[in-house]
């Protein structure tokens, strides 16, 4: 479905990476056991638009609140602190669109800065390897990320109840595997919102 282009941080252009649980990657959000997050595609705000991401205990791990209108060209992914952690940016070209993904230390209005991440749909003249890729299918999986090996790291389904009810199409099941940046993976999620228009 869409192919996703990791930058390093360092002054080379050259995109290096092998995993979502990079060197740039804020340790704080790296994963040391398979975690699963319950992401709900709608926003804590009243008329918002976004996802709130919850861990096992129901606390609040990861939120998204557009204010404006949905699919926006902005969208921030916040911790429940309100601390940005990703910018994410839909850059419009010859009528593609792509969307760009910025920690929030490394995005300054002021500095020409390289993006961490960029997402494009699948399209065969770019010419470039992805080292991730965000795959969607009409069945019971919602979205799977996958490395350059084929390897999964996270699988987002449709929830459903220990009785076998499913909860709507808005209530997500995140499974993330070991070693992974959780926050560059919500940051994924979003843009699969986006994609989607869920957002």
């Amino acid at each position: 479905m869409a192919n996703v282009y990791p930058f390093s941080l360092s002054s080379n252009s050259d995109s290096s990476s092998s995993s979502l649980s990079s060197s740039s990657s804020n340790n704080n959000y790296i994963s040391s056991k398979r975690e699963t997050l319950t992401v709900w595609m709608k926003s804590l705000v009243v008329q918002g638009n976004g996802c709130t991401a919850y861990n096992d205990k129901g606390e609040i791990v990861y939120r998204v609140d557009n204010y404006d209108k949905k699919n926006n060209d902005e969208v921030y992914l916040m911790d429940l602190q309100g601390k940005v952690l990703f910018t994410i940016l839909r850059k419009k070209m010859w009528g593609f669109c792509r969307w760009e993904g910025y920690r929030s230390n490394s995005l300054d209005s002021n500095v020409d800065d390289k993006p961490l991440f960029r997402v494009n749909k699948s399209c065969n003249f770019l010419g470039k390897e992805s080292c991730y890729r965000l795959e969607s299918s009409a069945g019971k999986s919602a979205l799977r990320i996958l490395d350059n090996h084929g390897r999964l790291v996270a699988e987002a389904k449709i929830k459903e109840s220990s009785s076998g009810v499913v909860l709507g199409d808005d209530i997500l099941n995140l499974v993330m595997e070991i070693g992974v940046d959780q926050s560059l993976v919500m940051a994924l999620v979003t843009v699969y919102g986006l994609m989607r228009h869920k957002m």
